[in-house]
């Protein structure tokens, strides 16, 4: 069917914030006696922070944390976060969204953030691009990623289906998600993972930057046209 939507990912796919989260999950595990490198850091992109938690709990403590540990945990993690600047634009970004408005396709933020000032900072760095109505953030669903959930609530609320819509996804579970709702998923390597953490999850297709992906947004676009069309 023809493409109608393309649901974007945020962090590391359209700003370069991951460095940040993946040092501050470093930094917060070494001061409560638990390791997490930063390069597994982006092994856990868009798992809750509990999730995350229990994960590295359980392996280095034998045992998951206590809800009022995984709260304290948690915010020493965001304080640490905070105290960076704020994210660029990841370069790249805007050139595609320039393309992808320009061939009247919808854009659909797909994040596991809750930042309530989230609309103004996506409408302050790519203008026009984004509405409220047309975002999913952690506020919209029960279960983050992998749980398809956040890419079936997008369908919803483009209101299209899923053969009508691709993600841009830099992370592993990001990737797994979508695919468990059944989308064609663009995967962009921002970070430090080796190529197969992403194509073993089931990314159909994968660049090595958003930049590269600008660049062959045409040439991707044609190739599906004329498979399509075959």
């Amino acid at each position: 069917m023809k493409l109608k939507a393309i649901f974007f990912d945020m962090d590391g796919v359209l700003f370069n914030s991951m460095p940040y989260h993946a040092e501050a999950w470093h930094q917060v595990m070494k001061k409560y006696g638990m390791n997490l490198s930063r390069e597994e850091a982006y092994m856990h992109e868009g798992r809750t922070g509990a999730g995350t938690i229990n994960i590295v709990s359980m392996r280095d403590r034998g045992h998951e944390a206590t809800p009022a540990e995984i709260e304290e945990i948690y915010a020493e993690k965001s304080r640490l976060f905070n105290l960076n600047p704020p994210a660029l634009p990841m370069p790249g970004a805007w050139e595609l969204l320039q393309q992808v408005k320009d061939a009247g396709l919808m854009r659909v933020i797909v994040t596991g953030s809750g930042q309530l000032s989230l609309l103004d900072r996506l409408n302050h760095h790519f203008p026009s691009m984004f509405t409220r109505e047309r975002m999913v953030t952690a506020f919209d669903v029960k279960y983050g990623k992998p749980n398809p959930e956040p890419y079936l609530m997008a369908l919803l609320k483009a209101g299209v289906s899923a053969d009508e819509a691709i993600v841009i996804e830099n992370a592993p579970l990001g990737v797994r998600a979508a695919k468990a709702a059944g989308l064609y998923t663009i995967a962009v390597n921002t970070g430090p993972l080796p190529e197969n953490a992403l194509l073993d999850e089931g990314a159909d297709r994968l660049y090595p930057s958003m930049m590269a992906l600008a660049e062959g947004w045409r040439e991707w676009s044609e190739e599906r046209r004329m498979k399509n069309e075959e």
